[in-house]
């Protein structure tokens, strides 16, 4: 499986062009890499649909920031709870990721990207409508590539580092 950061970020903006949100978007774009993991497409789907637009629209933590903290726990999982050495890895891939974003956008939380007052955050749950107009005024759909690229940046690292077993051989 190939990481190319610039393909990834292109089939994450795409989702989005879709209809798919941030969330959904970061993380269809590595559904390969998680149908390996056992998590299928529309799984991904309905497991990430609640985190768009800073979690249901309440411009919380940005939802690209939610779909490579997804991510990273199928990179790094921690499934058992007594070992806290897999925890400390995922949170550490999680930091690294936040830290990555945050350098490249100045904030993970979705009212500050979007440059929205406080008081004005909370919206109705009724997701907005994607017209060319939407796409030109808000910086979702970079952001959501950004995302990606963070993700297969890493991936791709990774692969070069520790190969597949078939290719050790």
């Amino acid at each position: 499986m190939t990481f190319d950061p610039e393909e990834r970020a292109q089939r994450a903006m795409t989702y989005f062009r879709e209809g798919y949100n941030c969330t959904q978007s970061v993380v269809l774009a590595f559904s390969d890499f998680c149908e390996e993991k056992g998590v299928n497409k529309e799984a991904l789907a309905s497991l990430t649909s609640g985190f768009g637009g800073g979690m249901a629209r309440m411009r919380e933590v940005c939802g690209t920031v939610s779909g490579m903290t997804f991510l990273a726990g199928l990179i790094s999982p921690a499934t058992n709870p007594s070992i806290r050495d897999e925890r400390t890895a995922n949170y550490k891939l999680v930091q690294e990721f936040a830290q990555r974003f945050r350098e490249q956008n100045g904030s993970i939380v979705c009212r500050d990207l979007l440059q929205m007052k406080a008081s004005s955050t909370i919206e109705g749950p009724q997701p907005s409508e994607r017209t060319e107009a939407f796409y030109k005024a808000r910086p979702c759909e970079r952001l959501i590539g950004c995302a990606a690229m963070i993700v297969a940046e890493y991936l791709k690292q990774q692969s070069a580092t520790f190969p597949p077993s078939s290719q050790m051989a």
